[in-house]
């Protein structure tokens, strides 16, 4: 008997109406990227590792999906470094590439090798799966898709007063009306650590702080505590989990706060400037919220960072998020390259979307009409009038065969067909066809020698 197959975890079969659904996504998201002036690039899935380990933390670094070398992949391992069984030694003998964990570290690699090509400032959007060796679980799988928009080559904050409002563009037509952009920057962290005394443990602060949503304060201090930082140091940050007020009124306390740190400082001005003109500006349904908790575990981040939360009432993580990368080219030889970028979270948005009934309603509408077969002679008229309707953009098919016309009006209720077209030996011998509404029951009678009026109601 055959084994049942299967597919890994965290990855998944999609049904022709979710295949719909998330191109819509992609569609409305691919129409703002474009709006916004951004032009598209690809990269290849897999990587070689030097270019993708090193760049995500420890953290990242172990969910990376590595290749193992074709052929005989144990042939460079020696003997000594097998007996030892260290995983850390013997991966780079028999694995040289890797799957990609996202869109943005090969995106640094494509700008650097393709310096002398783009005009700086360069605006490019990537809309590509990543793999990541996560632990499955709702709304996280070890396959999905990242819809990134970046800008490399300017220091500007106005590029991050657009990424906010790219991002409300895109949420209010997918009719989210009510996300909360988050908001923080990586030099209040870092101002944070030094005046707290923890310049030396700013990793190990960031992703604990990160957490915070997760594990909750008492978690956050756990670990902190675990990562190396003092008591002193953990009752010092204390005061962050709880400011509130207004966006300007917690970067009034924390530039009190932040007054003898020069990096710490920079870091409120810039926050300042976005916040003040957003403002200014206005956004059509999405909110700017500060959060200081906010960290992003992502080592690259230098300057300003995103995340965007889903409406409340909905169980779900982060549905986007990014920040500002002053060094990230660097690391490939291209020194003073700054760039900002925001990622759109496609699998999350689908599973908001879907819970709140967000989608259009006619969304799984992939066949508009459907012509019925009464047989050889009727089809082959069928399969014209047909091609007519396909010339004009409509969505139309002939069923296959001559079964059983009960088989075949089940089959177009199954597909959510509005319109059915019955075209028999009466029909032909009078050069018309029949459409019935398949919502209203209601039917009428058309020429076949002008179906554009038939079109024209559709």
């Amino acid at each position: 008997m055959a084994q049942k197959p299967s597919i890994p975890k965290g990855t998944r079969d999609f049904t022709p109406s979710e295949v719909t659904k998330r191109n819509y996504i992609f569609n409305v998201v691919k129409k703002h990227f474009e709006t916004f002036g951004f032009q598209p690039i690809e990269t290849p899935s897999f990587e070689n590792s030097e270019t993708l380990m090193g760049k995500y933390g420890d953290e990242g670094d172990r969910l990376i999906f590595k290749i193992l070398n074709s052929g005989d992949y144990l042939k460079k391992v020696d003997e000594a470094t097998y007996s030892a069984k260290d995983s850390g030694s013997i991966t780079p003998k028999i694995s040289e590439k890797a799957l990609r964990y996202d869109l943005t570290v090969p995106f640094a690699r494509y700008v650097v090798m393709h310096q002398n090509e783009i005009d700086f400032p360069f605006k490019r959007y990537q809309i590509q799966p990543v793999w990541r060796a996560d632990r499955p679980q709702k709304g996280r799988f070890r396959e999905f898709y990242q819809c990134d928009a970046d800008v490399v080559g300017s220091n500007s904050l106005l590029q991050e007063i657009e990424l906010v409002q790219l991002y409300d563009a895109v949420f209010t037509e997918l009719k989210l009306e009510s996300v909360t952009i988050k908001m923080n920057n990586r030099k209040i962290l870092s101002g944070i650590a030094e005046v707290i005394g923890a310049q030396d443990l700013l990793i190990d602060f960031t992703v604990a702080l990160d957490k915070l949503d997760k594990i909750g304060e008492d978690g956050v201090k756990k670990e902190m505590s675990e990562r190396g930082l003092t008591a002193e140091a953990i009752a010092k940050v204390e005061p962050l989990f709880s400011l509130s007020g207004s966006n300007l009124e917690q970067l009034e306390a924390l530039q009190t706060l932040l007054a003898d740190s020069e990096i710490g400082t920079k870091g409120v001005e810039e926050l300042k400037f976005i916040v003040e003109n957003i403002e200014n500006l206005g956004l059509q349904s999405a909110q700017l919220a500060i959060d200081v908790t906010l960290a992003r575990g992502l080592n690259y981040y230098t300057g300003a960072i995103f995340e965007v939360a889903a409406p409340s009432g909905v169980k779900m993580g982060s549905i986007g998020g990014g920040g500002r990368y002053d060094d990230l080219t660097g690391i490939f030889g291209l020194k003073d390259v700054s760039g900002v970028g925001i990622s759109f979270g496609l699998d999350r948005i689908y599973l908001v979307l879907k819970e709140l009934e967000l989608f259009p309603e006619a969304i799984d509408r992939s066949l508009e009409v459907l012509c019925l077969n009464f047989g050889e002679r009727e089809a082959l008229a069928a399969l014209k009038l047909v091609g007519q309707l396909r010339k004009s953009g409509v969505k139309a098919d002939i069923y296959p065969s001559s079964a059983k016309i009960q088989k075949q009006f089940r089959y177009a209720n199954n597909r959510n067909v509005p319109y059915v077209i019955s075209m028999g030996s009466k029909e032909l011998e009078e050069n018309q066809f029949l459409v019935k509404n398949m919502e209203s029951g209601e039917q009428a009678t058309y020429s076949l020698a002008n179906p554009e009026k038939f079109i024209i109601t559709l």
